[in-house]
């Protein structure tokens, strides 16, 4: 039997997003978020943004020279210039209930969730000070301690993971929700999907985020991608949609607090893009000859995150010399945690064996 119309009035069910409602409104979230796009900090707030989002940026540094030297193996890749994304999103979750997971860009994600540096510049480097026992590297880090679950190394496996985790949020009735990020790449991912259905479906807590960068590994989005408005990919699921400039750090905060209410208040899932621009390769081996350097210096010159909000500091009344004392700290910081990491031992030969699923579980 053919599919009746949709009604003038759905009958009320458990999941509102999931049944035919003429009056649920995909740009519902947007709307609001467009009322008031920035974010009302106080000049603390604004001074901690900042100083994550430097954290980020000098670890990243920093990492890059370690990898140059030889002391990071395998593969690296950095956040520089996507700062304001990972800061703005996850200042606004519970550290206590809520839960992230996200591809193997993750360094800048575990720095914003307030991960000691020490102990993830240790991972980077191999050794078994590292969060992950150094057998994780810079692409597979985890800790359960501080609902961090990855640092995933196949294309969009992070999303139905996440939904995975949103669903025992909902399931143990704990008040969490769970953030998942990927990247314009994995966009395209028909795991992606899958998840998208499943978590509407079931009205699952979770915050889809799209870390747009503009360019999946050396491929232009436009090149790649029939739709390159990705807050718009879960309008067939019933999904709504919120697009965020993530160059702005009090922008991405403010559409947190929109997303993030939406979500908790039990009314399923909402998928962000935040359109953000990487400043080096997709990895510490790729020269990135797929755009220009002026493109890039663009970027550097009128669109950092950094930059941007320095600059709202000093109009606020902090003076130059502040921010680069806080500066010159956040070096010092960062040196700690490399030294820390060059100094710290390899882990032991007897680890191969430990940390394995083997035969059953």
């Amino acid at each position: 039997m053919a599919k009746k119309p949709a009604a003038k009035k759905a009958p009320k069910a458990d999941n509102p997003a999931a049944i035919d409602d003429p009056d649920f409104d995909l740009n519902s979230l947007q709307e609001a978020f467009e009322k008031n796009k920035t974010f009302d900090a106080s000049e603390e707030q604004m001074l901690k943004f900042y100083e994550q989002m430097l954290l980020i940026r000098r670890f990243e540094e920093r990492a890059g020279q370690l990898y140059g030297l030889g002391l990071i193996g395998g593969f690296c890749h950095l956040y520089i210039g996507q700062e304001a994304v990972a800061i703005g999103l996850q200042t606004a979750l519970d550290g206590d209930r809520d839960s992230v997971i996200t591809g193997y860009r993750d360094h800048g994600h575990m720095l914003a969730y307030g991960l000691d540096p020490k102990v993830i510049m240790a991972e980077l480097t191999g050794r078994q000070a590292g969060i992950s026992k150094g057998k994780g590297g810079s692409m597979h880090m985890f800790s359960t301690e501080h609902k961090f679950y990855g640092g995933h190394g196949i294309v969009g496996a992070q999303v139905p993971l996440g939904a995975g985790l949103a669903f025992a949020h909902k399931y143990n009735e704990d008040g969490g929700m769970t953030l998942a990020y990927f990247g314009d790449g994995a966009a395209n991912q028909g795991q992606v999907y899958e998840a998208f259905n499943m978590a509407a479906l079931w009205n699952l807590p979770i915050c889809f985020v799209v870390e747009d960068n503009q360019y999946a590994m050396g491929t232009a989005t436009k090149r790649s991608s029939a739709e390159t408005r990705f807050y718009r990919r879960g309008t067939s699921f019933r999904i709504p949609g919120m697009e965020v400039n993530g160059m702005d750090v009090l922008e991405v905060r403010q559409a947190a607090e929109v997303a993030f209410k939406h979500v908790r208040e039990g009314n399923g899932p909402v998928l962000m893009e935040c359109n953000t621009y990487r400043y080096r390769g997709h990895s510490m081996s790729d020269p990135a000859k797929y755009r220009t350097r002026e493109e890039v210096q663009d970027q550097k010159d009128h669109h950092d995150p950094i930059e941007r909000i320095k600059k709202q500091l000093i109009e606020k009344g902090k003076s130059e010399d502040e921010l680069k004392d806080i500066d010159k700290g956040i070096r010092a910081q960062v040196s700690d945690a490399a030294d820390f990491a060059e100094n710290s031992p390899e882990p032991d030969a007897s680890e191969l064996y430990t940390d394995v699923l083997v035969e059953e579980y």
